[in-house]
């Protein structure tokens, strides 16, 4: 039982620290669709809004002194120390800040691979680096890109280019001075290509950052499922609840109806006090209004009353119909009659065409008319 509470825990927490992952980069991508190139000229940031384009990372002309020069518009210019304008603060605030390094902080250094190692770069490069960097491996931040070689159609092209972590924080400290912060740093060692990403702040987060994080994606998923638990319960505590109201009535409904049964008995009726028995009759006793419009619904047309007694829950009919044995069976399924009978013989009447009948029925109490 321990070791599957240990591997559920061990999921759960695998399951956080990629969802925490992918939120991030999707809280990437979402910012990129807008971002800012800042690159510095001698005393001055100079902020272009950046574009992506033809599937390229980002791409941006170099800054020159023309005003028609091709690449993605200038937005401002920034001399060092000075705070930068309420619309760059904004459009930072929305999107990524992209800070290109400088090119005399950056080496270039070549490799070929075979093309088939393609998904084995990072791993290659990595490896490479302590012997291709100038500076010491734990001081150096590098970033690369391959493209096909153009004499060998099996190899890639890798260039890498690789930076001093000290140049790296010069700079970022020298663009926050401006109410700027980098959200990555990039090379560019040639005009047209696609900066290639030396520091990101999404990669270099502290681990105490990437923790707390963590925690509060656990403790928010640990909340709502605390909340649909707690729901869930209040729903079945609810249905449980009504149920046992439901039997209760549908109990206390039965008891009713059993005692009304009872006191409609003679002798209940005998022994109760004469309000009682009062009240009872009234309960219990038919409406002669009902009785009729069920009499006259249930008879056909050519038969006819000449008497009609309503003793208690006693009906006694008296009359003239071409068929009188005919009459039982309408009476009976009208609902509102039991025990339908004749209570004497059937006569022929004075003309000789029609039979005089008298018919008993027990009254069954109902307050509205039942359709045959």
């Amino acid at each position: 039982m321990q070791d599957i509470a240990t591997r559920a825990i061990a999921i759960l927490t695998r399951w956080i620290e990629v969802f925490a992952g992918v939120l991030f980069a999707w809280r990437e991508m979402w910012r990129a669709r807008s971002s800012l190139l800042v690159r510095r000229d001698n005393d001055s940031f100079i902020v272009h809004k950046a574009s992506a384009r033809r599937g390229s990372l980002l791409r941006t002309a170099r800054h020159t002194d023309s005003e028609d020069a091709p690449g993605d518009p200038v937005l401002a210019t920034i001399p060092l120390g000075a705070r930068a304008t309420d619309e760059v603060l904004r459009a930072a605030r929305s999107g990524l800040v992209l800070l290109e390094i400088a090119d005399e902080d950056v080496v270039m250094r070549r490799l070929s691979v075979p093309a088939q190692a393609r998904e084995f770069l990072p791993g290659i490069v990595r490896n490479q680096v302590d012997r291709l960097s100038p500076w010491q491996a734990d001081q150096a931040v590098y970033g690369f890109d391959a493209v096909a070689n153009s004499d060998d159609a099996a190899a890639l092209d890798v260039r890498v280019f690789i930076c001093s972590r000290p140049a790296i924080d010069s700079a970022r400290d020298a663009l926050e001075g401006t109410g700027l912060s980098a959200d990555r740093i990039v090379a560019q060692m040639t005009d047209g290509i696609s900066p290639v990403a030396l520091w990101s702040r999404l990669a270099d987060v502290p681990r105490e950052a990437i923790e707390r994080q963590r925690r509060q994606i656990g403790a928010s998923i640990m909340g709502l499922v605390l909340a649909s638990l707690g729901v869930s319960l209040w729903a079945a505590f609810s249905a449980a609840s009504l149920r046992t109201e439901s039997d209760e009535l549908a109990g206390r409904s039965r008891n009713l109806q059993r005692q009304l049964q009872e006191a409609r008995t003679p002798q209940a009726l005998a022994s109760a006090r004469p309000e009682e028995r009062a009240w009872i009759l009234k309960e219990s006793s038919s409406s002669a209004v009902v009785v009729l419009e069920a009499l006259s619904r249930a008879l056909p047309d050519d038969a006819y009353v000449t008497e009609l007694r309503i003793d208690s829950m006693k009906l006694r009919v008296i009359g003239l119909a071409a068929n009188a044995p005919a009459l039982i069976a309408p009476l009976e399924r009208s609902g509102h009659f039991a025990d339908v009978r004749f209570a004497a013989p059937t006569t022929r009447g004075p003309d000789g065409a029609l039979f005089r009948f008298h018919i008993e029925a027990r009254v069954v109490p109902h307050l509205e008319i039942t359709e045959n």
